[in-house]
């Protein structure tokens, strides 16, 4: 990886995770509802706050954070469960946390970073290694 390329992913990641306490709030201005509408019994507000990742690898990583809060109540469970999916999905090896209060500075592949809310919990997704 260039020189030029670690800067922008770790500018990236810099950016993302300088949150204000107003991006924390899951109805905070920084971010528009984003994932396509499911029905009501599994239906999950998906708030993107920042991304490093194409578009429909951004959409999985919804659809897998979706099911992991469908199936888990423990954060660590989820987290646990969207880092194993993107392991296998996309190979090692992935780092995926999940909280409603946590502050985090990490440097990340290019293209693999993805942080947003499912309801009013934060998940941050990220390649490195």
């Amino acid at each position: 990886m260039s020189d030029e390329a670690r800067r922008g992913a770790a500018g990236a990641a810099q950016a993302a995770l300088r949150a204000s306490s107003e991006d924390r709030k899951p109805g905070g201005a920084a971010g528009a509802a984003a994932g396509s509408p499911l029905p009501a019994a599994t239906a999950h507000k998906i708030q993107l706050k920042s991304a490093d990742m194409k578009e429909d690898m951004r959409q999985e990583a919804f659809d897998i954070a979706r099911v992991a809060f469908e199936k888990h109540s423990l954060e660590k469970d989820i987290a646990e469960y969207i880092k194993k999916e993107f392991d296998k999905n996309y190979g090692p090896t992935w780092h995926c946390i999940v909280g409603r209060n946590f502050g985090s500075y990490v440097t990340h592949e290019t293209n693999y970073f993805v942080y947003f809310y499912i309801d009013s919990k934060a998940v941050l997704l990220f390649k490195s290694g």
